[in-house]
């Protein structure tokens, strides 16, 4: 098979994270099914991580059982650097965001007279205005309007870390997906094309799982179609080009040092789907549906060692 055959079957291992995206478009606005879906991408996460360390500390343990300090310490630091480096860097740039919207956000305060008679100043804390009360009437409605102001920031607030989260994890899957992309790559540029194959479709059946993992911060939300395009691109793109790059060159040391960055971002985003799940107060149902999701993950990757890969 030809180089570009080889970098077309990886395009299309990636793409399968597409199948489980529209499942973002959900339009329920239920608690608990909020709470399911993101306690079960929490398992689907947490099976990522346990998968994605394994195969960074793979080269660490074949050089340790050979004997090889030097390169053992080298690639095991490389390995807990990038790890710091996907996790700090993901968690200041969250706090960044986060303090941005904040300075942007307009402040809402009270009216003159309402602050003023809010705090005891002046004998006259509202305006003369004619019989009937239109003054009271008045002030009344400018603090309805501002409760409503409140609760639409508040939603909006939610809505914008929703995506945020939603992007974190497709960064967090796409980085991943490069180095299984470096992996099918390898084992075509050594003639092992069979292998390829079998990695290309072990790899698609878990992105079509990590697809829904993506978006599963977003139910309820209804997400553009272009934004749902855009995480997939983000979180399945990588794949092809990882294949492309590893049919011209194969080293332990950009596989480790993707895989220790993916391993740092995917931990970020199972801390917070973890505090989420906390605050939803449904223990059992986050429970089971992480239980479901690490069963989900390690199936599929039962079925493709089952396979031969």
């Amino acid at each position: 098979m030809s180089p570009l055959g080889v970098a077309a079957l990886g395009a299309v291992a990636g793409l399968t994270i597409f199948l489980g995206l529209p499942v973002g478009r959900i339009r329920s606005n239920s608690v608990g099914l909020k709470t399911a879906l993101n306690a079960l991408a929490t398992g689907i996460l947490l099976f990522l991580l346990w998968d994605v360390l394994s195969q960074a500390w793979e080269p660490v343990d074949k050089a340790l059982s050979s004997h090889r300090l030097g390169p053992a310490l080298g690639q095991g630091l490389l390995m807990a650097a990038c790890i710091g480096v996907g996790l700090l860097s993901l968690t200041y740039v969250d706090r960044y965001m986060k303090r941005r919207a904040l300075a942007l956000a307009s402040p809402i305060r009270p009216p003159a007279g309402l602050e003023g008679a809010r705090h005891g100043h002046g004998s006259h804390p509202t305006p003369a205005g004619p019989v009937g009360g239109t003054s009271g009437s008045r002030i009344g409605g400018t603090a309805t309007t501002t409760g409503v102001a409140i609760v639409a920031a508040t939603e909006a607030e939610s809505l914008a870390g929703a995506r945020r989260l939603a992007l974190t994890i497709a960064i967090g899957i796409g980085l991943h997906n490069f180095a299984e992309g470096l992996a099918i790559g390898t084992a075509a540029a050594q003639g092992e094309l069979a292998f390829a194959v079998l990695l290309i479709i072990g790899f698609g059946l878990h992105n079509a799982t990590e697809g829904f993992g993506i978006v599963a911060p977003l139910g309820g939300t209804r997400p553009s179609w272009g934004y749902l395009a855009l995480l997939g691109v983000i979180g399945g793109g990588p794949t092809f080009l990882g294949t492309i790059i590893g049919q011209a060159f194969s080293s332990d040391i950009v596989s480790i040092a993707f895989l220790g960055l993916a391993a740092g971002s995917i931990l970020y985003v199972v801390i917070e789907l973890l505090a989420v799940a906390r605050r939803s107060g449904m223990k059992t149902l986050v429970a089971w549906c992480i239980f479901a999701g690490l069963v989900a993950g390690f199936a599929t990757d039962a079925i493709v060692t089952a396979g031969g890969a």
